[in-house]
């Protein structure tokens, strides 16, 4: 795969925020350090800033965001109408940065991704690639249960056949065309970090080690996670669908044998009295065709939001240039 040498980029930095009161400024003055550094060494061009995008923050974000605005000139904010989810929020950053960029790279707000990866991506963007992704090198930081649990989602995205960076989250850097292709993508259940490897161009991995978060809670709880791999495991592969298929051929051979061996049994007069086997196959054959219900009503309940061609998000507000719009 041949890639092309390029200057300096417009870089705009899109950072994602949900109730982060607590860790906005020391996200404002670690992000805005390292563009300041970066156009010193001319490795992105001077009106390259950052875009943070209040995910209907319920605390003081908004605020943050505005005074930010107002007193520096690489800073833009954008606000959403309500509260519409991670991925959501960072779509919004993304289709606004577009417009005005090169390239864009998307952080969350928490600071546990290395701030410093991004002079590696700019440089690996200068060098011709389109999509660099952060990938964590470990997840010694992490809890037990939470390294476990992401280990686990790896590994059954994989089995369904989704195509993933493994231990890559949504920090990482996209070309202007890399970032048209990605908005290519209409649907309205998305999930980009398995979108991103569909769109092809040059791509390459910068490793970091992954720190712990220096204030505030965890916007990915448990519940949270699961809700990110359910949507992202219907929203890219029909292999669940498949996977009943399968159950229901497997169902019905050993059914078959079950019944020659009924047959077998009625005919040498070998039949015992019982209710045992039966109450159980009933049991068993109901879960079976309950579960079977719920994956297939969780396609089509996607099916249905698509066809309504909703708009993903709003956008109530934009700070550009230390004025509201």
């Amino acid at each position: 795969m041949s890639v092309m040498s390029r200057p300096a980029p417009r870089l705009v930095i899109v950072v994602p925020c949900y109730n982060e009161e607590e860790v906005f400024s020391s996200c404002l003055t670690e992000l805005r350090n390292s563009i300041k550094e970066m156009v010193q060494d001319n490795l992105i061009k001077k009106d390259s800033f950052l875009l943070f995008v209040d995910d209907g923050s319920c605390d003081q974000t908004w605020r943050c965001i505005r005074e930010a605005c107002a007193e520096g000139e690489c800073i833009q904010g954008v606000k959403l109408s309500r509260n519409e989810g991670h991925q959501a929020a960072l779509l919004a950053g993304l289709h606004v940065a577009g417009q005005h960029s090169d390239a864009v790279v998307s952080i969350d707000a928490d600071l546990q991704d290395d701030v410093q990866a991004i002079r590696r991506m700019v440089k690996a963007y200068c060098a011709g690639y389109d999509v660099v992704y952060g990938v964590r090198d470990s997840r010694q930081t992490d809890t037990w249960f939470k390294r476990t649990t992401a280990e686990g989602f790896y590994h059954l995205m994989a089995l369904m056949g989704v195509k993933q960076k493994i231990n890559h989250a949504d920090y990482r850097l996209l070309s202007s065309r890399a970032l048209k292709a990605l908005l290519d993508y209409n649907e309205r259940n998305i999930y980009i970090r398995g979108l991103i490897p569909l769109i092809g161009f040059p791509s390459l991995e910068v490793r970091y080690d992954r720190g712990v978060r220096i204030a505030g809670e965890s916007k990915y709880p448990l519940r949270k996670m699961l809700a990110l791999a359910l949507e992202g495991i219907t929203s890219m592969t029909v292999a669940p669908l498949r996977l009943i298929a399968s159950l229901g051929f497997l169902i019905c051979i050993l059914s078959l044998l079950a019944i020659l061996y009924i047959l077998l049994i009625k005919i040498t007069g070998h039949t015992i009295a019982g209710w045992s086997s039966v109450v159980l196959s009933i049991f068993f054959m109901g879960g079976v065709q309950m579960l079977s219900l719920g994956i297939i009503g969780e396609y089509i309940g996607k099916i249905y939001l698509e066809t309504k061609h909703r708009p993903r998000f709003h956008i109530e507000s934009v700070m550009e240039n230390g004025a509201e719009k």
